[in-house]
């Protein structure tokens, strides 16, 4: 992106006050995720069953879980695993879904029908059944987890990517590529591929919000992290038992999912208004 575009682009994100409320929040929650042993003071992981399901005070500002843990500690250091798993998530989905798509799309033929029928019956499963059955299969855990959701939105960026490479490949600098003997992997990678980007980190950004809400799912399943590691998704699964006596051991971990969800959706909605050359 040159440096005219990337001002232009800034120029139209800054216009946005929603998009840049989620990239503020973006940029605080991973502040927070950063400098969580400064902010956080208890221990995350430490128990006292005599302060078991105690409400908010002084001492506890979101109040303790069954356990007696800190939750707004837990909250905290939970936003380093959360926000480690919606970045990974995508970025396995990204990265393998580019390389699909911009391999059907520029080859063609049966390579791509290969490779998009492939994608096809990924997507005729449901993504929260596929997820389900990948980490079943893998094991409970986080990496797994990660890797599991990485793989169920891989044909969304597959087929994305495909669809811009068709697209790019007929204009006019592409063809200028081949006269001066561009050919096969150099023109894809180095003419094509660089083009088509804006759409995927697009739908990156807000793949991001989808994948904080299905690793969550997963976690609240029993599918995700495990005991005691302090993750959103746990976290709410752990207060389901006794939410009616500690309320705000359920509330504050889906708050944070919400803000999390908001911030992103808010940050890609407005990225890709200011990547579209027909905004103003």
């Amino acid at each position: 992106m040159s440096d005219a575009l990337a001002r232009e682009v800034w120029r139209r994100f800054r216009k946005n006050p929603a998009a840049l409320a989620g990239a503020a929040i973006i940029a605080a929650l991973l502040l927070l995720a950063l400098l969580a042993p400064l902010v956080a003071h208890q221990d995350p992981l430490g128990q006292n069953l005599a302060l078991g399901a105690t409400p908010p005070s002084a001492q506890h500002w979101l109040g303790t879980d069954k356990l007696g843990r800190d939750l707004f500690a837990r909250i905290v250091y939970g936003a380093r695993i959360s926000m480690r798993i919606g970045f990974v998530a995508v970025g396995i989905a990204i990265s393998v879904g580019t390389c699909i798509g911009a391999l059907a799309g520029f080859f063609g033929g049966a390579i791509d029908g290969g490779l998009m029928s492939l994608m096809d019956v990924m997507l005729a499963f449901p993504s929260i059944i596929l997820a389900i059955g990948i980490t079943t299969v893998l094991g409970p855990s986080v990496t797994n987890l990660m890797i599991a959701i990485g793989i169920v939105y891989v044909p969304q960026y597959a087929r994305l990517a495909r669809s811009s490479v068709l697209q790019v490949k007929e204009m006019e600098f592409v063809e200028a590529a081949r006269a001066i003997g561009a050919r096969g992997p150099r023109l894809l990678a180095r003419h094509i591929v660089p083009n088509i980007m804006a759409p995927l980190l697009v739908q990156a950004t807000l793949g991001i919000a989808t994948a904080e809400l299905e690793a969550a799912g997963l976690s609240y399943l029993g599918l995700g992290a495990r005991p005691p590691a302090p993750e959103w998704g746990a976290m709410l699964n752990n207060a389901r038992d006794y939410w009616l006596n500690a309320p705000w051991a359920l509330i504050f971990p889906g708050v944070a999912i919400t803000i999390v969800v908001l911030a992103f959706n808010l940050f890609g909605d407005g990225l890709r208004d200011a990547l579209d050359p027909k905004m103003k």
